[in-house]
């Protein structure tokens, strides 16, 4: 398979609550909801680096469209990384998270690797991870 991965969708309980978020706490581009007019439709994508999307759709359309039961939430089933260019710049987007109403899960720390992350979870307990990492080049 040659790697081609385009968008990241993420199931919220709450559309507009996680428009919100990520539109005006974190500062992400998007269009708005879009879909609306079809059942099970509703989503929002948000413009991250060239070529990758974020997407948020609620669960319950997520479980209706890949034939699967809703389950019990897990957070740990996966997280986010967002790497930064600086321990400062992992600090501010923590900040910028917690006022955007964000659960601070692990404060931002210097690592047993060498590097610099902290842990929060959006308003559906996704995982993201804030990280600066002194071996990888990071390109703006």
């Amino acid at each position: 398979m040659k790697p081609r991965i385009s968008v990241i969708t993420l199931g919220v309980d709450d559309l507009e609550r996680s428009l919100k978020f990520y539109k005006e706490g974190l500062g992400l581009p998007t269009q708005g909801i879009v879909g609306q007019e079809f059942e099970h439709g509703a989503v929002a994508f948000f413009d991250l680096q060239s070529g990758l999307k974020l997407a948020i759709w609620n669960r319950k359309d997520v479980a209706h469209d890949t034939s699967i039961e809703q389950s019990p939430i897990s957070p740990t089933e996966f997280t986010i990384g967002h790497n930064v260019g600086s321990k400062a710049e992992v600090d501010m987007v923590m900040e910028q998270a917690r006022r955007a109403g964000a659960t601070i899960t692990v404060p931002a720390h210097d690592t047993f690797w060498g590097g610099y992350s902290g842990y929060f979870q959006d308003p559906d307990g996704h995982l993201w991870e804030i990280v600066w990492n002194p071996d990888w080049e990071f390109i703006e």
